[in-house]
């Protein structure tokens, strides 16, 4: 339109001012358009640009047929690129992209003089050259011409679109934040992310988030939205070293966020999200990790069609990148609290367990040592027990296992204060190892299996110490022979590039898979394992691992369940690996190595005994139960895995009772199906079926369920009372008990339970005779029913004959 200054516009005073637009008002020649000259303007329109020139609301009027647009300062933002050819041009060529939208409205003002109203209406304008995505509330008022009608329109508009896309973004990050506040693992806080993201479909069309696992140099796919994942545009998994359709590569290499164009050739049809068309453009953004080892992941968003990627837009998604961090580092801390939380829970239980198990390895030799003890010093003064050196010799060998024990504990001690004093010097190893082991072919031969030591000797000397060394091939063979029950045990020792392994194989029950990373944790015991006894702390394994590192070498196992276990300790050759002032040192704390004599007890007593007989005649002095009356002994089934505890207490008990004893449950119950004992005396900590299954089994037998027992339990307290009572037993006797006790328990456990079988057969013999008189008093009764009924029944049939034939009546009289 032509601009030339105008005589008669600058004289005009109601377009005087107005900045801008007043100015480019005043330089239209407005007789060349069909409002015509400024001075013959309707008074109506002067007075509606008057206002609107004034006004710093963005405000425009449209006038006449053709809606000529004229506008102030603050609408040429809302016009945009098409300022400033936009005024004096027809409304519906300014606003042709919109104009299906907004003529209904115009009509409404120009036709019917009826204004409308519209709040936050969204309108795609194309004023900068692309369709961009807009949202105004404005009102269109009808202005009046002079001849009574409607003139024009009056607008006053007010730009919501960074309120509403603003709010929208917001509310995305709240839901965001809301959603994935209690993910607890990766997964959770991935998939909750992207069901998040999905709640804006204007900014984010679709969105694929994936997880960077750098130990192998890929990402995998952890979410959607918006997209399924079948689509040809979401790989599941993609290398970071080779070509892929997303820039995986370069975002994870610079750590940058890039903006990518989606060319329909390579991505397919693309979901559209809230729009009609697919987006043109996506961002792949690094979602940053947290710490030194949080995961890191890329975001790929789909970006909105109708808006310009600007720092606005960016700083959204950087948000939206920042957020998805936020909850996977939040589920890697509670993942890791978790872990711990869990660590903690199991080094709890091993602790319980391991003093469970420390009281019964206490407990059990003290029984041995205190009770016998107390057998000597009962005899009379100056006379001593014909079985006193047997006891004595009970006593010693369980002050060794006790002493073995201690010791363990004390080197555990020493480890965790950091006071292990290591001893190094060169050692010809393959012999040590080789004499070591020679020491436990007795016991392995006396169970049946076979020993195998495969030591040739080294290319040169070892550097270990040698207590440590011992303790670590006593601790293996000592673990080999109690889970190998048959087959055979080899000890190899091989120099392996700078290393000497030691491997002691053993053909025995294995060890399930779960348990292999758990086996050499301190306290740790492999539950329900199937060996020759249930004795043992759970550190043995642990102290094995422990001495291995101190020398700086390793210890691993590898088994197949139920066809054996391989133990390697590897330790390094040469001496550069060591403390220098611990080489060839001298030793300063006293040594808690005992050699090979208390191992190789321990296992012979696993073994089972020699065959004692069921009467057994006690010695003087020891306190006895008399025999009940004239009668059979009363039968007493002892079960034990300790050798000495079943030989100690079967010859307790041989004096008044027949006693037969086995080393398990499984074997009690083989031996209640033979012979029904009087009696069951039990230990709780035994392998293959423990008390309490013994217990369970036989109270759920109808036929057994009856039969007393007692548990032998090195469990103190009354809780562990209480539980054992719970579980259906009739005594409970703690460890270490004196043989007095023992005897006392025993007889007072036999009566009471004679007791209830006399009660019981006289309840049966009570019901036996009332079921008796019952019979006899319906016998009776029924004999003194049938003589009065009689005569009744047979008066009855004469009347019944008499109704026909009345003579047999008249004869009855």
């Amino acid at each position: 339109m032509s601009q030339k200054p105008s005589p008669g516009s600058s004289g005009v005073p109601f377009l005087l001012g107005g900045g801008e637009m007043g100015a480019r008002m005043r330089a239209v020649d407005w007789a060349q358009t069909s409002l015509g000259p400024a001075e013959q303007w309707p008074q109506s329109l002067k007075t509606a640009v008057r206002i609107m020139l004034t006004s710093r609301q963005a405000m425009f009027v449209w006038w006449g047929d053709e809606l000529i647009n004229l506008y102030n300062d603050a609408y040429k933002a809302i016009v945009g690129g098409k300022h400033p050819e936009a005024l004096g041009q027809p409304a519906a060529v300014v606003w042709r992209e919109i104009w299906d939208q907004i003529r209904p409205r115009a009509e409404s003002a120009m036709r019917r003089n009826e204004g409308t109203y519209d709040e936050a209406l969204r309108l795609i304008m194309e004023r900068n050259g692309y369709p961009e995505e807009t949202y105004y509330t404005f009102s269109y008022s009808p202005v009046p011409n002079d001849q009574e009608g409607t003139g024009g329109i009056l607008c006053a508009n007010t730009d919501d679109t960074q309120r509403i896309v603003g709010e929208r973004q917001l509310a995305l990050l709240r839901e965001l934040a809301a959603r994935t506040a209690d993910a607890r693992t990766f997964d959770e806080a991935c998939t909750r992310s992207a069901r998040a993201l999905e709640t804006n479909p204007y900014d984010l069309p679709f969105a694929l988030l994936y997880l960077i696992a750098p130990d192998q140099r890929r990402v995998f796919l952890a979410g959607t939205a918006g997209i399924g994942r079948d689509h040809p545009a979401v790989p599941a998994t993609a290398d970071l070293d080779g070509e892929s359709s997303w820039p995986f590569a370069k975002v994870a290499r610079t750590h940058e966020t890039l903006v990518i164009d989606l060319p329909q050739a390579s991505f397919g049809e693309l979901p559209a999200g809230a729009w009609g068309r697919p987006p043109r453009q996506a961002v792949a953004v690094p979602i940053a990790p947290s710490g030194q080892t949080g995961k890191a992941g890329i975001l790929i968003a789909g970006l909105n069609p109708f808006r310009l990627f600007n720092d606005g837009y960016r700083g959204f998604i950087d948000l939206v990148s920042a957020q998805i961090a936020a909850s996977i580092a939040n589920a890697q801390g509670y993942e890791e609290e978790r872990r711990r939380a869990e660590a903690l829970a199991e080094l709890d239980r091993a602790k319980t367990a391991f003093f469970s198990n420390v009281s019964h390895e206490l407990r059990t030799p003290l029984t041995l040592m205190l009770a016998p003890l107390d057998e000597i010093l009962a005899a009379p003064e100056g006379e001593a027990l014909p079985e006193s050196r047997e006891l004595l010799t009970v006593v010693r060998r369980n002050g060794q296992r006790l002493l073995k024990l201690v010791n363990n504990l004390l080197d555990f001690s020493r480890l965790e204060a950091g006071r292990v004093q290591a001893v190094y010097e060169p050692v010809d190893l393959a012999a040590y190892t080789a004499e070591l082991a020679s020491q436990f072919r007795a016991a392995i031969e006396k169970a049946g299996l076979r020993l195998i030591v495969d030591c040739p000797p080294l290319p040169e000397p070892v550097f270990v110490d040698r207590d440590m060394w011992e303790k670590i091939v006593l601790n293996l063979l000592s673990n080999a022979f109690k889970y190998t029950l048959d087959g055979e045990i080899a000890v190899s020792l091989r120099a392996a590039g700078d290393a000497a392994v030691l491997a002691v194989r053993d053909t025995g029950t294995g060890i399930p898979a779960a348990e292999l990373p758990s086996l050499f944790n301190r306290f740790h015991r492999v539950e329900g394992a199937r060996g020759r006894t249930q004795e043992g702390t759970g550190i043995g394994l642990a102290l094995v691992a422990e001495l291995a590192r101190l020398h700086g070498g390793t210890a691993g196992v590898e088994s197949v369940y139920g066809e054996g276990s391989t133990f390697t300790v590897a330790i390094p050759l040469g001496r550069g690996h060591l403390p220098a002032d611990h080489v060839g040192a001298a030793r300063t704390l006293s040594s808690t190595a005992l050699g090979a004599d208390p191992f190789v007890e321990e296992a012979l007593r696993w073994l089972p005994g020699e065959a004692f007989p069921l009467a057994m005649e006690a010695a003087a002095g020891t306190p006895r139960t008399a025999a009940p009356g004239d009668g059979p002994r009363p039968r007493i089934l002892l079960a034990d895995d300790n050798a000495d505890m079943r030989d100690y207490v079967r010859r307790l008990l041989a004096a008044a009772y027949d006693v037969a004893a086995v080393a398990d449950g499984e074997a009690a119950l083989r031996a209640i199906a033979r012979r029904r004992p009087d009696l069951v005396l039990t230990d709780v900590m035994m392998p293959n079926l423990d008390g309490f299954g013994l217990l369970k089994a036989l109270r759920e037998d109808p036929e057994r369920a009856a039969i007393p027992v007692i548990l032998l339990s090195a469990r103190a307290g009354e809780e562990a009372r209480v539980e054992g009572l719970e579980a259906g037993a009739d005594d409970y006797l703690i460890k270490p008990f004196s043989a007095r006790e023992l005897l006392a328990r025993v007889a007072g456990t036999l009566a009471l339970s004679e007791v209830r079988r006399e009660a019981l057969a006289r309840e049966e013999e009570i019901l036996r005779e009332t079921d008796r008189r019952k019979d006899e008093f319906l016998a009776t009764l029924a004999h003194e029913l049938r003589n009065p009924l009689a005569p009744i029944r047979n008066g009855l049939q004469i009347l019944g004959l008499a109704k026909d034939s009345p003579e047999i009546l008249e004869q009855a009289r």
